[in-house]
């Protein structure tokens, strides 16, 4: 089983902060780079005073045996590869060979066994965040990972997404202005038995802020995680949404645009926002995510 370049094991290896982006990346798209973007930025600072090593990766699932149309492993792997290239992200194979189903509590308590004394920091939606108690052990996931959180909101049409800057969802999104009047109301919408995990401040979830928690009641132990929505708003965009208009142009042209019509648009084209250049190329030379790729 192939392994990601994040996994060694030393007696002298330097303490990091490991971030973690789950999701099928179905394909992969701007959103989940922003997000694992903005986290990497965000941590960069605290990493270097604190003399850390920083990894933030990009998680892919195990391919779903409930769905026929679920692309092979080996391509979005390699569009993985092709999204991150000249970024600071990698990707951890961890659950991408696994037979499925692989849940994502297993996930983390293997990260914290091979990590024991790293900070752990596993990324989501709001829109996943929100339905913990519906998942496998979810309301657990604190008891071994921090939690960073982001509010993907709808962003406007002639917004950008900076490339240099996890799970799909089909799932409704927060309201823009509920959360530019209440900022508590976003908090709010988490399961009520991780609420009090809270913390307004990104640095609450490395170990300094942690050592002097555990004496907190609400910490379980060392290794407890906390919680920390991040304000800033985030494409919300979907592979789901991808796939569909991907099919939707193909079934119309028979087959997908030339590169160069996202790169130069004459006209508003939405894969120029969602798609890095080199994946979408990557999507028309191998017929994904079309009638073909089936046959």
């Amino acid at each position: 089983m192939p392994y990601s370049k994040d996994y060694h094991l030393t007696k002298n290896a330097k303490p990091a902060i490991r971030a973690y982006l789950g999701g099928s990346f179905d394909p992969v798209h701007n959103g989940h780079l922003q997000m694992a973007l903005y986290v990497y930025q965000s941590l960069l600072p605290i990493a270097e005073q604190q003399q850390h090593e920083l990894q933030v990766s990009l998680l892919p699932n195990a391919r779903s045996p409930f769905k026929a149309d679920s692309t092979d492993p080996k391509h979005r792997l390699a569009m993985l590869k092709l999204a991150i290239k000249n970024t600071p992200l990698q990707i951890n194979e961890l659950e991408l060979w696994q037979t499925p189903p692989v849940y994502t509590i297993d996930s983390v308590k293997t990260l914290r066994a091979r990590y024991p004394h790293d900070d752990l920091i596993f990324i989501m939606g709001m829109d996943s965040a929100q339905s913990l108690d519906k998942w496998k052990d979810g309301l657990t996931l604190t008891d071994h990972v921090n939690l960073w959180v982001f509010n993907r909101l709808s962003i406007g049409e002639n917004t950008p997404i900076n490339n240099d800057t996890n799970a799909d969802t089909d799932k409704k999104l927060v309201n823009t202005d509920l959360i530019a009047s209440n900022p508590s109301a976003l908090q709010s919408q988490l399961p009520v038995s991780l609420q009090h995990f809270i913390t307004d401040s990104a640095t609450d979830l490395v170990a300094p802020a942690l050592k002097s928690l555990t004496a907190s009641s609400n910490l379980k132990n060392a290794a407890q995680g906390r919680i920390y929505i991040d304000p800033r708003p985030v494409a919300a965009i979907s592979s789901t949404q991808v796939r569909q208009q991907l099919r939707k142009q193909g079934s119309q042209n028979a087959t997908l645009q030339p590169i160069n019509a996202i790169i130069n648009p004459t006209v508003p084209n939405s894969f120029a926002k969602w798609l890095n250049p080199a994946v979408y190329q990557y999507i028309i030379d191998h017929q994904l995510y079309s009638a073909a790729q089936f046959r």
